[in-house]
Protein backbone atom coordinates (compact mmCIF):
# COMPACT_ATOMS: atom_id res chain seq x y z
CA UNK A 1 0.00 0.00 0.00
CA UNK A 2 2.77 2.41 0.62
CA UNK A 3 4.41 1.75 -2.38
CA UNK A 4 1.20 2.53 -4.38
CA UNK A 5 0.80 5.85 -1.83
CA UNK A 6 4.48 6.75 -3.14
CA UNK A 7 3.62 6.27 -6.94
CA UNK A 8 0.22 8.24 -6.88
CA UNK A 9 2.89 11.14 -5.23
CA UNK A 10 4.56 11.25 -8.42
CA UNK A 11 2.23 10.90 -11.03
CA UNK A 12 0.76 14.69 -11.98
CA UNK A 13 -2.86 15.49 -11.54
CA UNK A 14 -4.83 13.80 -14.29
CA UNK A 15 -5.64 17.18 -16.46
CA UNK A 16 -8.27 17.79 -19.16
CA UNK A 17 -7.64 17.28 -23.22
CA UNK A 18 -8.64 20.29 -24.91
CA UNK A 19 -8.51 20.93 -28.65
CA UNK A 20 -5.98 17.96 -28.52
CA UNK A 21 -3.57 19.00 -26.28
CA UNK A 22 -3.61 17.38 -22.53
CA UNK A 23 -3.86 20.66 -20.48
CA UNK A 24 -2.44 20.60 -16.62
CA UNK A 25 -4.64 22.43 -14.19
CA UNK A 26 -4.08 22.50 -10.35
CA UNK A 27 -7.56 23.70 -9.38
CA UNK A 28 -9.02 21.81 -6.30
CA UNK A 29 -7.06 18.63 -7.37
CA UNK A 30 -8.74 15.17 -5.82
CA UNK A 31 -7.59 12.16 -4.50
CA UNK A 32 -8.27 8.53 -6.84
CA UNK A 33 -8.51 5.55 -4.89
CA UNK A 34 -7.75 1.72 -5.61
CA UNK A 35 -11.28 0.64 -4.22
CA UNK A 36 -9.28 -2.83 -3.14
CA UNK A 37 -6.72 -1.47 -0.86
CA UNK A 38 -8.19 1.99 -0.65
CA UNK A 39 -4.93 3.54 -1.63
CA UNK A 40 -4.52 7.02 -3.62
CA UNK A 41 -2.80 6.01 -6.72
CA UNK A 42 -3.12 9.94 -7.94
CA UNK A 43 -4.93 13.11 -8.26
CA UNK A 44 -7.27 14.22 -10.96
CA UNK A 45 -7.62 17.95 -11.22
CA UNK A 46 -11.67 19.78 -11.04
CA UNK A 47 -11.87 21.84 -13.95
CA UNK A 48 -12.95 25.34 -13.34
CA UNK A 49 -15.48 27.58 -14.78
CA UNK A 50 -13.16 28.81 -17.66
CA UNK A 51 -11.69 25.34 -18.00
CA UNK A 52 -14.76 23.82 -19.36
CA UNK A 53 -15.68 26.95 -21.33
CA UNK A 54 -12.08 27.22 -23.17
CA UNK A 55 -13.66 23.43 -24.15
CA UNK A 56 -16.60 24.94 -25.66
CA UNK A 57 -14.66 26.86 -27.41
CA UNK A 58 -12.89 24.34 -28.92
CA UNK A 59 -15.37 22.26 -29.91
CA UNK A 60 -17.02 25.20 -31.08
CA UNK A 61 -14.17 26.06 -33.20
CA UNK A 62 -14.10 22.64 -34.86
CA UNK A 63 -17.22 22.50 -35.80
CA UNK A 64 -17.44 23.66 -38.87
CA UNK A 65 -15.12 22.28 -41.22
CA UNK A 66 -15.86 18.70 -39.02
CA UNK A 67 -19.71 19.15 -40.30
CA UNK A 68 -18.35 19.58 -43.59
CA UNK A 69 -16.32 16.55 -43.63
CA UNK A 70 -18.49 13.72 -45.56
CA UNK A 71 -19.82 10.92 -43.31
CA UNK A 72 -17.62 8.47 -44.94
CA UNK A 73 -14.25 9.83 -44.13
CA UNK A 74 -15.47 10.70 -40.46
CA UNK A 75 -16.44 6.87 -40.84
CA UNK A 76 -12.68 6.18 -42.04
CA UNK A 77 -11.53 7.53 -38.69
CA UNK A 78 -14.24 5.48 -36.45
CA UNK A 79 -12.33 2.36 -38.03
CA UNK A 80 -8.85 3.09 -36.92
CA UNK A 81 -10.38 3.87 -33.74
CA UNK A 82 -11.56 0.40 -33.30
CA UNK A 83 -8.65 -1.17 -34.16
CA UNK A 84 -6.58 0.95 -31.65
CA UNK A 85 -8.92 0.03 -28.84
CA UNK A 86 -9.07 -3.53 -29.73
CA UNK A 87 -5.12 -3.36 -29.71
CA UNK A 88 -5.14 -1.10 -26.74
CA UNK A 89 -7.67 -3.50 -24.69
CA UNK A 90 -5.83 -4.58 -21.31
CA UNK A 91 -4.26 -1.04 -21.21
CA UNK A 92 -7.77 0.05 -20.83
CA UNK A 93 -8.77 -2.84 -18.76
CA UNK A 94 -6.22 -2.36 -16.25
CA UNK A 95 -7.28 1.05 -15.30
CA UNK A 96 -10.60 0.05 -14.86
CA UNK A 97 -10.27 -2.71 -12.48
CA UNK A 98 -7.78 -0.43 -10.99
CA UNK A 99 -9.61 2.71 -9.93
CA UNK A 100 -12.96 1.36 -10.33
CA UNK A 101 -12.41 -2.17 -8.63
CA UNK A 102 -14.43 -4.39 -10.78
CA UNK A 103 -13.29 -7.79 -11.80
CA UNK A 104 -11.01 -8.09 -15.02
CA UNK A 105 -13.54 -10.15 -16.99
CA UNK A 106 -16.38 -7.58 -15.73
CA UNK A 107 -14.38 -5.07 -17.06
CA UNK A 108 -13.75 -6.91 -19.95
CA UNK A 109 -17.37 -7.00 -20.86
CA UNK A 110 -17.67 -3.71 -20.36
CA UNK A 111 -15.28 -2.35 -22.24
CA UNK A 112 -16.37 -5.29 -25.57
CA UNK A 113 -19.71 -3.49 -24.84
CA UNK A 114 -18.93 -0.18 -25.39
CA UNK A 115 -16.62 -1.22 -28.52
CA UNK A 116 -20.25 -2.22 -30.05
CA UNK A 117 -21.14 0.91 -30.49
CA UNK A 118 -18.19 2.00 -32.20
CA UNK A 119 -18.81 -0.92 -34.59
CA UNK A 120 -22.43 0.34 -34.91
CA UNK A 121 -21.09 4.12 -35.76
CA UNK A 122 -18.99 3.11 -38.13
CA UNK A 123 -21.64 2.51 -40.44
CA UNK A 124 -22.23 6.72 -40.64
CA UNK A 125 -22.73 7.04 -44.09
CA UNK A 126 -25.62 4.49 -44.62
CA UNK A 127 -27.05 5.98 -40.76
CA UNK A 128 -27.41 9.64 -41.75
CA UNK A 129 -28.78 8.99 -45.20
CA UNK A 130 -32.04 11.16 -45.77
CA UNK A 131 -35.18 10.33 -47.91
CA UNK A 132 -36.15 12.03 -51.17
CA UNK A 133 -39.81 12.34 -53.12
CA UNK A 134 -39.68 12.87 -56.54
CA UNK A 135 -42.82 15.38 -57.44
CA UNK A 136 -44.85 15.71 -54.39
CA UNK A 137 -46.55 18.34 -55.93
CA UNK A 138 -46.08 19.54 -60.10
CA UNK A 139 -42.71 19.98 -60.49
CA UNK A 140 -41.65 19.98 -56.88
CA UNK A 141 -39.52 17.77 -55.10
CA UNK A 142 -39.03 17.26 -51.40
CA UNK A 143 -36.26 15.53 -49.16
CA UNK A 144 -35.45 15.32 -45.88
CA UNK A 145 -31.86 15.25 -44.00
CA UNK A 146 -30.19 14.56 -40.56
CA UNK A 147 -28.34 17.30 -40.08
CA UNK A 148 -25.55 17.66 -37.39
CA UNK A 149 -26.51 20.09 -34.13
CA UNK A 150 -23.05 21.62 -33.15
CA UNK A 151 -21.32 21.55 -29.81
CA UNK A 152 -22.86 18.10 -27.80
CA UNK A 153 -21.38 17.13 -24.32
CA UNK A 154 -21.54 13.99 -22.54
CA UNK A 155 -21.96 13.43 -18.56
CA UNK A 156 -21.13 9.64 -17.05
CA UNK A 157 -21.17 7.89 -14.34
CA UNK A 158 -18.54 5.69 -12.35
CA UNK A 159 -20.04 2.80 -12.57
CA UNK A 160 -19.05 1.90 -16.51
CA UNK A 161 -16.09 4.77 -17.17
CA UNK A 162 -15.45 3.17 -20.38
CA UNK A 163 -18.50 1.89 -21.65
CA UNK A 164 -21.14 4.73 -21.28
CA UNK A 165 -18.93 7.34 -23.06
CA UNK A 166 -18.80 5.06 -25.76
CA UNK A 167 -22.35 5.07 -25.62
CA UNK A 168 -22.23 8.74 -26.22
CA UNK A 169 -19.54 10.41 -28.58
CA UNK A 170 -19.15 8.35 -31.28
CA UNK A 171 -22.30 8.25 -32.42
CA UNK A 172 -22.41 12.57 -31.76
CA UNK A 173 -19.46 12.93 -33.73
CA UNK A 174 -20.28 10.54 -36.51
CA UNK A 175 -23.50 12.18 -36.97
CA UNK A 176 -20.92 15.55 -37.55
CA UNK A 177 -20.93 17.02 -34.29
CA UNK A 178 -18.69 18.36 -31.60
CA UNK A 179 -17.79 17.16 -27.98
CA UNK A 180 -17.55 17.60 -24.53
CA UNK A 181 -17.07 14.86 -21.90
CA UNK A 182 -17.11 15.38 -18.29
CA UNK A 183 -16.40 11.78 -16.72
CA UNK A 184 -16.77 10.57 -13.32
CA UNK A 185 -14.45 11.90 -11.47
CA UNK A 186 -13.97 8.67 -9.52
CA UNK A 187 -12.00 6.93 -12.44
CA UNK A 188 -11.35 8.92 -15.13
CA UNK A 189 -7.77 7.04 -16.23
CA UNK A 190 -10.00 5.00 -18.75
CA UNK A 191 -12.10 7.50 -20.55
CA UNK A 192 -8.58 9.54 -21.19
CA UNK A 193 -6.61 6.63 -22.25
CA UNK A 194 -9.70 6.24 -24.82
CA UNK A 195 -10.00 10.03 -25.93
CA UNK A 196 -6.20 9.85 -26.58
CA UNK A 197 -6.51 6.55 -28.89
CA UNK A 198 -9.48 8.84 -30.58
CA UNK A 199 -6.71 11.50 -31.38
CA UNK A 200 -4.50 8.94 -32.60
CA UNK A 201 -6.90 7.45 -34.93
CA UNK A 202 -6.59 10.74 -36.79
CA UNK A 203 -9.53 12.66 -35.15
CA UNK A 204 -9.22 16.64 -35.16
CA UNK A 205 -8.23 18.57 -32.76
CA UNK A 206 -11.04 20.11 -30.74
CA UNK A 207 -13.72 17.73 -32.37
CA UNK A 208 -13.53 15.36 -29.00
CA UNK A 209 -12.74 17.20 -25.35
CA UNK A 210 -12.53 15.85 -21.91
CA UNK A 211 -12.76 17.87 -19.07
CA UNK A 212 -12.22 16.51 -15.04
CA UNK A 213 -14.52 18.16 -12.68
CA UNK A 214 -17.52 18.05 -10.14
CA UNK A 215 -20.63 19.87 -10.26
CA UNK A 216 -18.86 23.02 -11.35
CA UNK A 217 -18.44 21.53 -14.61
CA UNK A 218 -21.27 20.31 -15.05
CA UNK A 219 -23.45 23.06 -14.22
CA UNK A 220 -21.03 25.02 -17.13
CA UNK A 221 -22.24 22.55 -19.41
CA UNK A 222 -25.79 22.68 -18.33
CA UNK A 223 -25.99 26.55 -19.31
CA UNK A 224 -23.21 27.61 -21.60
CA UNK A 225 -25.65 28.64 -24.50
CA UNK A 226 -23.21 27.35 -27.04
CA UNK A 227 -23.69 23.27 -26.01
CA UNK A 228 -27.21 22.46 -28.22
CA UNK A 229 -27.86 18.93 -26.35
CA UNK A 230 -26.66 16.98 -22.98
CA UNK A 231 -26.48 12.63 -22.60
CA UNK A 232 -26.34 11.99 -18.79
CA UNK A 233 -26.15 8.84 -16.96
CA UNK A 234 -26.44 8.55 -13.13
CA UNK A 235 -28.85 8.46 -10.26
CA UNK A 236 -32.03 9.87 -10.82
CA UNK A 237 -32.27 12.63 -8.53
CA UNK A 238 -29.20 14.42 -10.51
CA UNK A 239 -30.94 12.82 -13.90
CA UNK A 240 -33.63 15.06 -13.00
CA UNK A 241 -31.79 17.99 -12.31
CA UNK A 242 -29.92 17.56 -15.10
CA UNK A 243 -32.83 17.68 -17.39
CA UNK A 244 -34.49 20.17 -15.78
CA UNK A 245 -31.85 22.53 -15.90
CA UNK A 246 -30.47 21.65 -19.14
CA UNK A 247 -34.14 22.18 -21.04
CA UNK A 248 -34.65 25.36 -19.17
CA UNK A 249 -31.26 26.54 -20.92
CA UNK A 250 -32.91 25.21 -24.54
CA UNK A 251 -30.83 22.62 -24.53
CA UNK A 252 -31.84 18.70 -26.07
CA UNK A 253 -31.43 16.19 -22.72
CA UNK A 254 -31.85 12.78 -22.24
CA UNK A 255 -30.52 11.77 -18.94
CA UNK A 256 -30.56 8.18 -17.92
CA UNK A 257 -31.74 8.25 -14.01
CA UNK A 258 -31.89 4.55 -11.29
CA UNK A 259 -33.76 1.49 -11.81
CA UNK A 260 -34.97 -1.13 -9.38
CA UNK A 261 -34.98 -3.56 -11.75
CA UNK A 262 -37.06 -6.96 -10.56
CA UNK A 263 -37.38 -10.60 -11.73
CA UNK A 264 -40.18 -12.82 -11.78
CA UNK A 265 -39.53 -16.39 -10.91
CA UNK A 266 -42.50 -18.78 -12.33
CA UNK A 267 -44.38 -21.73 -10.69
CA UNK A 268 -42.87 -23.19 -13.37
CA UNK A 269 -39.59 -22.03 -13.71
CA UNK A 270 -35.93 -23.76 -14.43
CA UNK A 271 -34.62 -22.64 -10.41
CA UNK A 272 -31.63 -23.69 -11.14
CA UNK A 273 -31.20 -22.00 -14.34
CA UNK A 274 -32.47 -18.32 -12.81
CA UNK A 275 -30.38 -19.54 -9.67
CA UNK A 276 -27.64 -19.04 -11.81
CA UNK A 277 -28.07 -16.46 -14.10
CA UNK A 278 -29.69 -14.48 -10.85
CA UNK A 279 -25.83 -14.48 -9.35
CA UNK A 280 -24.50 -12.82 -12.27
CA UNK A 281 -27.12 -10.27 -12.25
CA UNK A 282 -27.30 -8.99 -8.89
CA UNK A 283 -24.02 -9.60 -7.99
CA UNK A 284 -21.74 -8.97 -10.90
CA UNK A 285 -19.69 -5.55 -10.74
CA UNK A 286 -20.64 -5.62 -7.18
CA UNK A 287 -24.39 -5.18 -8.07
CA UNK A 288 -23.30 -1.57 -9.15
CA UNK A 289 -25.28 -1.31 -12.24
CA UNK A 290 -28.49 0.36 -13.02
CA UNK A 291 -29.22 -2.82 -15.00
CA UNK A 292 -28.31 -5.34 -12.01
CA UNK A 293 -31.27 -7.32 -10.74
CA UNK A 294 -32.41 -6.33 -7.06
CA UNK A 295 -35.60 -7.77 -6.60
CA UNK A 296 -36.70 -11.37 -7.22
CA UNK A 297 -40.44 -11.98 -6.95
CA UNK A 298 -41.29 -15.44 -6.55
CA UNK A 299 -44.79 -16.69 -7.81
CA UNK A 300 -45.69 -18.98 -4.66
CA UNK A 301 -43.96 -20.09 -1.59
CA UNK A 302 -42.69 -23.42 -3.28
CA UNK A 303 -40.61 -21.45 -5.75
CA UNK A 304 -39.43 -18.87 -3.17
CA UNK A 305 -38.19 -21.46 -1.21
CA UNK A 306 -36.29 -23.39 -3.72
CA UNK A 307 -34.75 -20.20 -5.39
CA UNK A 308 -33.87 -19.05 -1.26
CA UNK A 309 -31.73 -22.27 -0.71
CA UNK A 310 -30.02 -22.22 -3.87
CA UNK A 311 -29.09 -18.67 -3.98
CA UNK A 312 -27.70 -19.15 -0.01
CA UNK A 313 -25.65 -21.78 -1.75
CA UNK A 314 -24.11 -20.66 -4.21
CA UNK A 315 -23.38 -16.97 -2.03
CA UNK A 316 -20.46 -19.27 -0.07
CA UNK A 317 -18.63 -19.90 -2.83
CA UNK A 318 -18.92 -16.56 -4.39
CA UNK A 319 -15.30 -15.36 -4.35
CA UNK A 320 -14.88 -11.46 -3.22
CA UNK A 321 -11.49 -9.81 -3.69
CA UNK A 322 -9.54 -7.55 -5.82
CA UNK A 323 -10.33 -7.16 -9.18
CA UNK A 324 -7.01 -8.26 -10.88
CA UNK A 325 -7.13 -11.65 -9.08
CA UNK A 326 -9.51 -14.48 -9.85
CA UNK A 327 -12.02 -12.88 -8.24
CA UNK A 328 -16.07 -13.16 -8.86
CA UNK A 329 -16.48 -9.90 -7.22
CA UNK A 330 -14.65 -7.10 -6.48
CA UNK A 331 -15.23 -3.99 -3.89
CA UNK A 332 -17.51 -1.20 -3.68
CA UNK A 333 -16.20 2.36 -5.28
CA UNK A 334 -15.31 4.16 -2.02
CA UNK A 335 -15.49 4.32 1.15
CA UNK A 336 -18.30 6.44 1.37
CA UNK A 337 -20.59 4.26 -0.46
CA UNK A 338 -19.60 1.16 1.22
CA UNK A 339 -21.16 2.55 4.05
CA UNK A 340 -24.32 3.99 2.49
CA UNK A 341 -25.09 0.14 1.25
CA UNK A 342 -24.11 -1.37 4.63
CA UNK A 343 -26.74 1.25 6.30
CA UNK A 344 -29.43 -0.44 3.49
CA UNK A 345 -28.58 -3.78 4.86
CA UNK A 346 -28.75 -2.34 9.04
CA UNK A 347 -32.02 -0.87 7.56
CA UNK A 348 -33.31 -4.02 6.15
CA UNK A 349 -32.70 -5.90 9.21
CA UNK A 350 -34.74 -3.40 11.39
CA UNK A 351 -37.78 -3.11 9.26
CA UNK A 352 -37.92 -6.49 9.19
CA UNK A 353 -36.68 -8.55 6.70
CA UNK A 354 -35.49 -11.97 7.16
CA UNK A 355 -31.43 -11.72 6.05
CA UNK A 356 -30.32 -15.07 4.88
CA UNK A 357 -26.87 -13.91 3.95
CA UNK A 358 -24.98 -11.19 5.65
CA UNK A 359 -21.97 -9.97 3.87
CA UNK A 360 -21.39 -7.02 6.68
CA UNK A 361 -18.41 -8.26 7.94
CA UNK A 362 -16.73 -9.89 4.97
CA UNK A 363 -12.75 -9.46 5.66
CA UNK A 364 -10.63 -9.91 2.17
CA UNK A 365 -6.66 -11.23 3.48
CA UNK A 366 -4.38 -8.35 3.17
CA UNK A 367 -6.97 -6.04 1.83
CA UNK A 368 -8.19 -4.57 5.54
CA UNK A 369 -8.46 -0.61 4.11
CA UNK A 370 -10.66 -1.89 1.04
CA UNK A 371 -13.78 -1.43 0.16
CA UNK A 372 -15.28 -4.66 0.46
CA UNK A 373 -18.66 -5.75 1.25
CA UNK A 374 -19.81 -9.57 1.21
CA UNK A 375 -23.28 -10.53 -0.68
CA UNK A 376 -26.05 -9.71 1.08
CA UNK A 377 -29.59 -12.10 0.59
CA UNK A 378 -32.63 -10.70 1.91
CA UNK A 379 -35.96 -13.05 2.10
CA UNK A 380 -39.78 -12.27 2.96
CA UNK A 381 -38.91 -8.34 2.03
CA UNK A 382 -42.32 -6.23 1.34
CA UNK A 383 -43.14 -3.37 -0.84
CA UNK A 384 -43.07 -0.92 2.19
CA UNK A 385 -39.74 -1.53 3.22
CA UNK A 386 -36.73 1.15 2.64
CA UNK A 387 -34.55 -1.40 1.40
CA UNK A 388 -37.57 -2.26 -1.47
CA UNK A 389 -38.28 1.08 -2.56
CA UNK A 390 -34.53 2.86 -2.44
CA UNK A 391 -32.32 1.85 -5.66
CA UNK A 392 -29.25 0.17 -3.41
CA UNK A 393 -26.55 -0.02 -5.91
CA UNK A 394 -24.49 -2.64 -4.06
CA UNK A 395 -24.65 -6.65 -3.99
CA UNK A 396 -27.69 -6.69 -2.01
CA UNK A 397 -31.07 -8.91 -3.47
CA UNK A 398 -34.38 -8.51 -2.20
CA UNK A 399 -37.01 -11.44 -2.63
CA UNK A 400 -40.54 -11.16 -2.17
CA UNK A 401 -43.21 -13.83 -1.62
CA UNK A 402 -46.75 -13.31 -3.92
CA UNK A 403 -49.62 -15.23 -4.50
CA UNK A 404 -50.05 -14.84 -8.46
CA UNK A 405 -48.15 -13.13 -11.45
CA UNK A 406 -50.54 -10.58 -11.57
CA UNK A 407 -49.15 -9.51 -7.99
CA UNK A 408 -45.90 -9.57 -9.23
CA UNK A 409 -46.25 -7.71 -12.29
CA UNK A 410 -48.26 -4.82 -10.08
CA UNK A 411 -45.60 -4.58 -8.08
CA UNK A 412 -43.20 -3.46 -11.24
CA UNK A 413 -45.78 -1.72 -12.56
CA UNK A 414 -46.10 0.51 -9.62
CA UNK A 415 -42.92 0.91 -8.75
CA UNK A 416 -41.02 4.59 -9.53
CA UNK A 417 -38.38 3.06 -11.57
CA UNK A 418 -38.93 1.29 -14.83
CA UNK A 419 -35.14 0.65 -16.17
CA UNK A 420 -35.31 -3.50 -17.12
CA UNK A 421 -36.81 -6.56 -15.76
CA UNK A 422 -37.57 -9.69 -16.53
CA UNK A 423 -39.25 -13.01 -16.10
CA UNK A 424 -38.33 -17.00 -15.46
CA UNK A 425 -40.89 -18.75 -17.14
CA UNK A 426 -41.42 -21.94 -19.53
CA UNK A 427 -44.82 -20.90 -20.82
CA UNK A 428 -44.82 -19.29 -23.68
CA UNK A 429 -48.09 -17.70 -23.07
CA UNK A 430 -47.35 -16.02 -19.77
CA UNK A 431 -44.01 -14.74 -21.23
CA UNK A 432 -45.61 -13.01 -24.10
CA UNK A 433 -48.70 -11.02 -21.60
CA UNK A 434 -45.67 -9.96 -19.81
CA UNK A 435 -43.69 -8.43 -21.78
CA UNK A 436 -46.13 -6.76 -23.57
CA UNK A 437 -47.80 -5.57 -20.17
CA UNK A 438 -45.16 -4.41 -18.20
CA UNK A 439 -44.69 -0.80 -17.43
CA UNK A 440 -40.23 -1.06 -18.03
CA UNK A 441 -38.52 0.07 -21.07
CA UNK A 442 -35.86 -3.15 -20.86
CA UNK A 443 -37.79 -6.77 -21.01
CA UNK A 444 -35.92 -9.86 -20.31
CA UNK A 445 -37.31 -13.61 -21.00
CA UNK A 446 -35.35 -15.63 -19.43
CA UNK A 447 -32.55 -13.26 -19.71
CA UNK A 448 -31.85 -11.16 -16.87
CA UNK A 449 -29.88 -7.96 -17.88
CA UNK A 450 -31.97 -7.65 -21.19
CA UNK A 451 -29.34 -5.05 -22.53
CA UNK A 452 -29.62 -4.57 -26.20
CA UNK A 453 -27.21 -4.54 -28.90
CA UNK A 454 -25.75 -1.66 -30.45
CA UNK A 455 -28.21 -1.53 -33.08
CA UNK A 456 -31.30 -1.48 -30.70
CA UNK A 457 -31.63 1.46 -28.04
CA UNK A 458 -30.82 1.35 -24.32
CA UNK A 459 -33.72 3.59 -22.56
CA UNK A 460 -35.78 2.60 -19.34
CA UNK A 461 -39.53 4.33 -18.54
CA UNK A 462 -41.04 6.17 -15.86
CA UNK A 463 -38.11 7.58 -13.20
CA UNK A 464 -35.23 5.95 -15.26
CA UNK A 465 -35.22 8.25 -18.20
CA UNK A 466 -35.79 11.65 -18.23
CA UNK A 467 -36.29 12.73 -22.36
CA UNK A 468 -37.99 10.86 -25.54
CA UNK A 469 -35.39 9.33 -26.52
CA UNK A 470 -32.74 6.07 -25.57
CA UNK A 471 -29.38 5.32 -25.77
CA UNK A 472 -27.34 4.54 -28.43
CA UNK A 473 -28.78 2.74 -31.66
CA UNK A 474 -31.20 4.64 -33.77
CA UNK A 475 -32.52 6.69 -31.02
CA UNK A 476 -28.97 8.53 -30.92
CA UNK A 477 -29.05 9.06 -34.63
CA UNK A 478 -32.38 11.36 -33.69
CA UNK A 479 -30.70 12.58 -30.92
CA UNK A 480 -27.73 14.15 -32.19
CA UNK A 481 -29.14 15.18 -35.38
CA UNK A 482 -31.95 17.62 -36.39
CA UNK A 483 -34.25 16.77 -39.29
CA UNK A 484 -34.82 19.08 -41.74
CA UNK A 485 -37.18 18.78 -44.92
CA UNK A 486 -36.47 20.54 -48.20
CA UNK A 487 -38.86 21.61 -50.29
CA UNK A 488 -38.02 22.60 -53.57
CA UNK A 489 -39.29 23.32 -57.35
CA UNK A 490 -37.48 24.97 -59.85
CA UNK A 491 -39.47 27.19 -62.83
CA UNK A 492 -39.63 25.56 -66.57
CA UNK A 493 -39.49 27.34 -69.69
CA UNK A 494 -39.21 30.53 -67.97
CA UNK A 495 -43.08 30.51 -66.75
CA UNK A 496 -43.10 32.69 -63.75
CA UNK A 497 -45.92 31.41 -60.72
CA UNK A 498 -49.15 32.99 -60.41
CA UNK A 499 -49.78 34.40 -56.97
CA UNK A 500 -52.10 31.94 -54.92
CA UNK A 501 -54.36 32.99 -51.61
CA UNK A 502 -55.55 29.96 -50.98
CA UNK A 503 -53.21 27.07 -48.70
CA UNK A 504 -50.82 25.54 -51.22
CA UNK A 505 -51.89 21.28 -51.89
CA UNK A 506 -50.15 18.55 -54.22
CA UNK A 507 -53.16 18.81 -56.19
Amino acid sequence: MNNMKNTANTLAPLGHLIDGVMVADDNRPQDIYNPATGAVVRQVAMASKATVEDAISAAEKAYPAWRQTPPAKRAKIMFRFLALLETNKDRVISALTMEHGKVSDDAAGEYARGLEVVEYACGAPELLKGEHSKNVGPGIDSWSEFQSMGVCAGITPFNFPAMVPMWMFPMAIIAGNTFVLKPSEKDPSAPMIIAELLHEAGLPAGVFNVVNGDKEAVDTLLTDPRVEAISFVGSTHIAEYVYATGTAHGKRVQALGGAKNHAIIMPDADIENAANMLMGAAFGSCGERCMAISVVTCVGDEAADALVGLLKDKLQHLKVGPGNENNDMGPLISREHHAKVKGYVDLGVEEGADLKVDGRDLQVDGHDDGYFLGPCLFDNVKSNMTIYKDEIFGPVLCVMRVSNAEEAMGLINDHEYGNGTCIFTRDGEAARYFADNIKVGMVGINVPLPVPVAYHSFGGWKRSLFGDLSAYGPDAVRFYTRRKTITQRWPEGGVREQAQYSFPSNA
